[in-house]
């Protein structure tokens, strides 16, 4: 394996490990630049997930904070933005360097199955920040009791919610200088509290902590929060008209969370790799902030890792198994027969139009398919082609990002439709295929495809799947897909366990380019069973009743014939 030019930095969200250990780094230090030309108090900027955010906080900690060693001696952070943008922006902007506390959260490890558990994991995260500013606590004997009531576990509740607001006066009044707080992964608890069962309790602490924190804190220089979703309606940001929100569909910010196609190129000519331009774009771009095309940080990164060190020879998901991809779940299983068909539609590289607000809750995810919709377009599984305004709302044109986004909601069918499958009672048409019964056999397969989600552009592999999914479980058969028989491969075969006393099924199975035309399709299935003798190895397994059939599919039809002997 050849010695890579540069670390490749996957998983890396510290700003300062990716500088001391030299790994290949895009520089997105002009972020600073932003933050100080918006002039907002509060900035809540909303993204996909493994989009940067983490390593975006960390780049803005780096560069404001006027670092401390736990005795109290200032560290130097100016060496860790040699060479960069900022440094080029302008004094207005350098002499920000290392002059102010920052207090840093994640909330993150809240992602816990209780609240109890999870309050815990937040009120750590709090305790963590005033540990690593000890410092600002050790000449006042009262401070020095507040501060082991906090990091001994030993506070209350309310204490914990005004604990940041305290920890920014104290370090204003150490430092001369206002605090800055950053706040990253806000949501993470507040969807983790959804679905297991506490999202009340959680809001309350969360909406008690930011507006202690962010909203009337005097102490305060200004703050960054992260998350995927805007909250806005559990009253967690009521009030805080210091807030500026940057999501999705807004210009803001919109370059520094993710990649721009010339980084990407750069990156892959980098590792020798510019070849692959292509294939990383359909896989990996798409995304629109604001007016920016960006590419998925995370998947680029691991492709040129895996690429690079030759690891494998063509594309993966990657940011699909980087989650449980339950809000694609949540609108396939709850699907209605217009969402299947705009599903359908999507998957089939078409466009749906639905309107758009940034204020949503988890809890009122089920109240309109509408809901659902902003959650799939702010969390990445959808982007904006264009959009129009109408009264006082937003409508939005949306499609697939791309291949890799594509394949989410084909997997996340394809596994729905399995575990719908365990649960339907196929009795009728697993008798209809035993009987020769090809009304039968047809209505209920029909019946089927009506019920589901179909992607077109899988053609005679998925209407295969499809019958081989539905077939398993025939009473006193066992199905074989493709195995070699005869002179060819019949799509699918329906076998007794006992071949002299039993019978064998032989399905072949073709798409139609229309209606009209199905019948043809059968009529081509059941001459290619005979032409390509499929029948011989069966014979020579002892069998010797066979049923044939030829299937043929249009979009949701299906049409069977039975072979006349």
């Amino acid at each position: 394996m050849a010695m890579l030019k540069k670390r490749i930095p996957i998983g890396i969200e510290n700003y300062r490990e990716m500088i001391d250990y030299e790994y290949y780094y895009i520089d997105k230090t002009l972020i600073v630049k932003e933050l100080l030309d918006s002039g907002a108090k509060v900035n809540l900027i909303t993204r996909p997930r493994r989009f940067g955010k983490t390593l975006g906080l960390s780049t803005i900690q780096t560069f404001f904070e006027a670092s401390f060693d736990r005795d109290g001696n200032p560290e130097d952070n100016r060496r860790y933005f040699d060479g960069k943008k900022i440094m080029d922006a302008g004094e207005r902007y350098t002499s920000e360097l290392g002059k102010y506390p920052v207090i840093k959260l994640t909330l993150k490890s809240a992602k816990q199955p209780d609240f109890k558990t999870a309050y815990g994991c937040l009120q750590n995260e709090i305790i963590y920040e005033y540990r690593r500013h000890e410092y600002a606590f050790l000449k006042d004997e009262k401070l020095k009791a507040q501060y082991d009531a906090i990091v001994d576990g030993k506070a209350d509740y309310r204490e914990y919610t005004a604990a940041v607001a305290v920890l920014c006066e104290i370090l204003e009044k150490y430092h001369g200088q206002k605090a800055v707080i950053l706040i990253d992964e806000y949501d993470v608890p507040l969807e983790n509290s959804y679905f297991r069962g506490f999202y009340p309790e959680m809001v309350d602490f969360i909406r008690s902590l930011f507006e202690s924190a962010l909203k009337t804190n005097d102490h305060l220089y200004f703050a960054v929060v992260t998350g995927c979703l805007r909250i806005s309606k559990e009253s967690i940001f009521t009030g805080m008209n210091n807030l500026s929100v940057n999501s999705i569909i807004s210009n803001g910010f919109a370059e520094y969370f993710g990649l721009e196609p010339h980084e990407v190129d750069e990156m892959l000519d980098f590792y020798d790799i510019g070849d692959k331009k292509e294939e990383v774009k359909q896989w990996y771009d798409g995304y629109l902030f604001g007016h920016t095309e960006v590419y998925n940080p995370w998947s680029v990164i691991n492709y040129v890792a895996d690429m690079a060190k030759g690891a494998r020879q063509f594309p993966a998901p990657y940011w699909s198994n980087t989650s449980s991809n339950s809000i694609v779940r949540e609108l396939v299983e709850g699907a209605d027969m217009e969402v299947r068909e705009e599903i359908e539609n999507l998957i089939d590289r078409g466009t749906i139009e639905k309107p758009v607000h940034e204020d949503i809750t988890y809890d009122s995810i089920h109240q309109s398919q509408d809901n659902l919709w902003n959650f799939l377009f702010f969390t990445g599984y959808l982007r904006a082609v264009s959009q129009r305004f109408e009264g006082d709302t937003i409508y939005l044109t949306m499609c697939i990002p791309n291949a890799e986004v594509r394949y989410v909601y084909r997997n996340t069918i394809l596994v729905w439709f399995e575990q719908k499958i365990k649960k339907t009672d196929l009795s009728r048409l697993h008798e209809a295929v035993i009987s020769g019964d090809c009304e039968g056999f047809e209505d209920a397969v029909s019946e089927q495809l009506v019920d589901t989600i179909s992607f077109f552009d899988y053609a005679e592999s998925y209407y295969h799947g499809f019958l081989s999914g539905i077939l398993k479980g025939c009473t006193g058969y066992r199905v074989v897909s493709n195995r070699e028989s005869g002179n060819g491969r019949p799509d699918l075969m329906l076998k007794t366990l006992s071949a002299r006393r039993g019978m064998a099924i032989i399905i072949e199975v073709k798409i139609a380019k229309s209606f009209d035309e199905m019948e043809a399709g059968c009529d081509a299935a059941l001459a290619q069973i005979e032409e390509q003798n499929y029948t011989a190895e069966l014979y020579h397994e002892g069998y010797r009743r066979f049923m044939k059939y030829g299937v043929c599919f249009y979009r949701k039809e299906c049409m069977v014939k039975i072979a006349e002997e």
